[in-house]
């Protein structure tokens, strides 16, 4: 319902602006609306392509706050990039058939563009807390009961006179009965807000700062100005780009996730065909053998290593041995050759 509305929105500010447009300037935007830049089969004519740099990727995603909020309060000026309905007509036909993944540039330019939003909001809290007079915590949410009242009765209200407009008069009278309704409970919540306070702070205007667009409101408002608010095109404005940049979270996390995903499918079946395939069983059997081999070979090693050393040790005791044996020997040849001489000495002696 708000997309429609403020389509209508942008409908009638359209009407406004070709009025002052010839009939052939008229038929010619709309055939460009309606098929592009090569609705002549001349698409040499215009050079530049919506794939180009300087084309406004949010416009081309129908949601440039350039565009959106144009002759409201917080009317932005013209916007830096090029805006052509030829191009985003050429942009419509052209992403059946593949993603261009322009609504990532178009999220950050509007949470760029909330983020200012966000902080202007904030300052004006802040200078109405400054000025009003501060109330406790019970009026402060009496007061706020009536504006919430006051936001339900500016919205229903605008939403039934845009359905009257369309012709569709039996939804546009229950929402009618709705405020009547919503018009009760106010004046209940105002009679107790009322009581609480004295009728000196009461004359005073209680405003509220609008969470959508960051207008003020005030208690006292009529309903006549509660709907202008709700169904003005800067409140619209607003609820269809905060709409628009939802939905763009949402489409970009969903991408994200699904990529993640698929590469995580890609990964696991990558490493089920590399296990199942023939190289992946000769590599491990031929690291296995290669592992059997390695021990193998420290086991050779080891055992030759050993031998080698009892080899070492039994050379080293058997030539200690015989080095000992030959001292042996030539101790008693020289105690033999001594003794011999001795005899022959003595048999000498008694010669």
């Amino acid at each position: 319902m708000v997309h429609f509305s403020f389509s209508i929105l942008l409908f009638v500010e359209t009407c406004t602006e070709t009025s002052t447009m010839t009939a052939s300037e008229q038929m010619r935007k709309m055939l460009d609306e309606l098929m592009g830049t090569s609705r002549d089969g001349d698409g040499g004519k215009n050079t530049l392509p919506f794939t180009d740099t300087r084309v406004c990727r949010s416009y081309l995603l129908n949601c440039c706050p350039h565009e959106v909020l144009a002759n409201t309060r917080m009317d932005m000026g013209i916007c830096s990039r090029v805006h052509d309905p030829a191009l985003r007509a050429d942009y419509e036909k052209a992403s059946t058939d593949r993603d261009y993944f322009y609504d990532v540039d178009a999220l950050d330019h509007l949470e760029r563009f909330f983020r200012d939003c966000d902080r202007r909001m904030e300052s004006a809290k802040k200078r109405l807390a400054e000025t009003q007079e501060e109330l406790t915590e019970d009026l402060a949410e009496k007061g706020n009961k009536v504006l919430e009242f006051n936001e339900q009765i500016g919205t229903t209200l605008a939403e039934a006179e845009k359905l009257g407009e369309e012709g569709k008069v039996e939804e546009s009278l229950k929402l009618m009965e709705k405020v009547e309704e919503l018009r009760k409970l106010k004046q209940e919540a105002d009679s107790v807000f009322r009581s609480s306070m004295p009728p000196s702070s009461y004359q005073q205007q209680k405003l509220r700062v609008c969470e959508v667009c960051s207008a003020y409101l005030g208690i006292h408002d009529n309903d006549r100005r509660l709907a202008d608010h709700f169904g003005g095109k800067l409140h619209m404005g607003f609820v269809f780009l905060r709409e628009k940049y939802a939905a763009l979270q949402k489409m970009v996390k969903d991408r994200r996730a699904d990529r993640c995903n698929s590469d995580r499918r890609n990964n696991d079946r990558s490493y089920r065909d590399y296990r199942s395939s023939s190289n992946y069983g000769s590599r491990d059997r031929d690291s296995r053998r290669s592992r059997s081999r390695s021990r193998d070979c420290r086991s050779i090693d080891g055992h030759r290593g050993s031998r080698y050393y009892d080899e070492s040790r039994s050379n080293n005791r058997y030539r200690g041995s015989r080095s000992r044996s030959n001292d042996r020997n030539r101790g008693s040849r020289r105690s033999n050759e001594e003794r011999s001489r001795s005899r022959d000495y003595k048999s000498r002696k008694h010669e």
